[in-house]
């Protein structure tokens, strides 16, 4: 793509609506719906996401090498729906970007960058409690803290370097005749991937760690029926255990369903379109976007009904009684947790 050396007003851009935004399509009763559509999934993500990192950051008892995942997924997903989701709001409903070919990359770059590093959480996630459903007793020697850092790193380096690299190295573009043009006359931020780096993100941000937590889960779900069946044979303490492990094999089940059902359209689009000469609609892929932003809105709402002590955490959170002198650290497990 030549786009950053295109000066503006060396090609007909008739074609491209002439660099201004084009007549508003929609009307304003509409355009309110989506607002207010959009805006509910943006709070939801934002404060959702939110109360998990205060949850865990706040409470010690809740500092487990899962958590700490966990954290860093609800930091990850909080960013996209603070920073990401309301330009793309914007971008959507009015059929614009009024906010410049420079900041256009920026957003684009984070966009990917916060997409991906939510999927590689997802996967760490699942290889986490791999571990602790299959091999309990190697668990806490395999599973530290440590080994959590360099996962955590791995999460958020890997998908930054790609994300930045490819958009503003212009990779993504190379090939893709008249692109240059539509970059200079266009209002509308567009990025489109070539064939290679199309099918490059297909399978490394979506195919890659969606077939590793699949295989996992499968592995999860066989020792969880395995667990199930013993459980009346056991002493107490090992059936709770293996009913805890059952809960948090079916939580995961849930968000990895979740995971497939948001992502694979976008990302199955963005395969096929360069081979299909770019035609999908702009409408259509914009929806298919905000269907894997969802994603993101879903996690907390998902640990929030599985897990007792994120329901307790955020009850504290919205009273305010976490800012209460009188308030003990200890007190969210004064009831027991799972």
């Amino acid at each position: 793509m030549a786009s950053s050396t295109v000066q503006q007003g060396t090609f007909n851009c008739s074609e491209y609506g002439n660099e201004s935004c084009p007549e508003k399509e929609r009307s304003l009763g509409v355009r309110i719906t989506i607002y207010s559509f959009m805006a509910g999934a943006i709070f939801i993500t934002v404060f959702g996401n939110l109360a998990m990192i205060v949850s865990i950051s706040y409470f010690k008892q809740l500092h487990t090498p899962t958590n700490f995942l966990i954290l860093s997924m609800a930091v990850t997903d909080f960013l996209l729906g603070f920073a990401i989701m309301p330009y793309s709001m914007i971008r959507s409903v009015e059929n614009c970007w009024y906010f410049g070919i420079i900041f256009c990359k920026i957003h684009y770059s984070f966009d990917l960058m916060l997409s991906i590093t939510s999927i590689f959480h997802l996967c760490s996630v699942a290889m986490d409690r791999f571990y602790a459903i299959c091999y309990p007793l190697q668990y806490s020697t395999k599973i530290t803290i440590p080994v959590i850092k360099w996962l955590l790193l791995l999460c958020w380096s890997v998908p930054g370097a790609f994300a930045f690299g490819v958009v503003f190295s212009e990779a993504y573009a190379d090939g893709i005749e008249g692109y240059d043009i539509l970059v200079a006359c266009s209002s509308s931020c567009p990025v489109m991937f070539n064939k290679l780096w199309g099918t490059t993100l297909f399978m490394a941000g979506f195919f890659t760690p969606g077939s590793i937590m699949v295989g996992i889960y499968g592995k999860i779900f066989a020792v969880s029926r395995k667990h199930t069946r013993a459980i009346n044979t056991l002493s107490e303490n090992q059936s709770s255990q293996m009913r805890k492990d059952k809960k948090a094999a079916k939580t995961l089940g849930i968000v990895m369903g979740v995971f497939l059902f948001c992502w694979f359209p976008c990302f199955f689009t963005i395969l096929l379109d360069p081979f299909l000469n770019f035609s999908t609609p702009v409408a259509l892929f914009d929806a298919l976007t905000w269907f894997g932003y969802f994603n993101s809105t879903c996690n907390p709402l998902i640990y929030g009904f599985f897990y007792p002590w994120f329901r307790r955490a955020l009850k504290y959170i919205l009273l305010g009684k976490i800012f209460s002198s009188h308030f003990h650290n200890t007190d969210l497990f004064t009831q027991k947790t799972e």
